[in-house]
């Protein structure tokens, strides 16, 4: 079964749009190295919960959008390889880019796919 990086971030409204651009290189870049799909989607019915949501988990502002994505892969030693080789790329070094969201808030984990309809 494929394994699968998945990511929540929240995006200044004013920034969803350098943020697009950003992630349309990342995701270029995540497939030329091997990942076979890369999806960044931007909350539309995302409501901040009482106790949890995805909102609160990236303690998403007013001004923020909440962006929920994964990088799928055949295996995770495809996964490790492939983000190795992402991470040394310097089309993504961190001088050459003003990051349009805050890195600190970010939740991210890599999954064994469980089941796959």
């Amino acid at each position: 079964m494929s394994y699968v990086d998945g990511f929540i971030v929240a995006v200044p409204k004013e920034n969803v749009e350098a943020y697009k651009e950003f992630s349309t290189l990342a995701g270029t870049i995540w497939k030329e190295y091997g990942a076979l799909e890369y999806v960044e989607c931007i909350g539309d019915d995302v409501p901040y919960g009482e106790l949890t949501s995805f909102p609160r988990a990236v303690q998403a502002r007013e001004d923020e959008v909440v962006v929920f994505a994964w990088i799928t892969y055949r295996s995770r030693q495809q996964r490790d390889d492939v983000n190795a080789k992402v991470m040394a790329d310097p089309r993504l070094k961190d001088d050459q880019w003003q990051m349009p969201f805050d890195g600190k808030r970010m939740i991210y984990g890599g999954f064994e796919t469980l089941i796959k309809l």
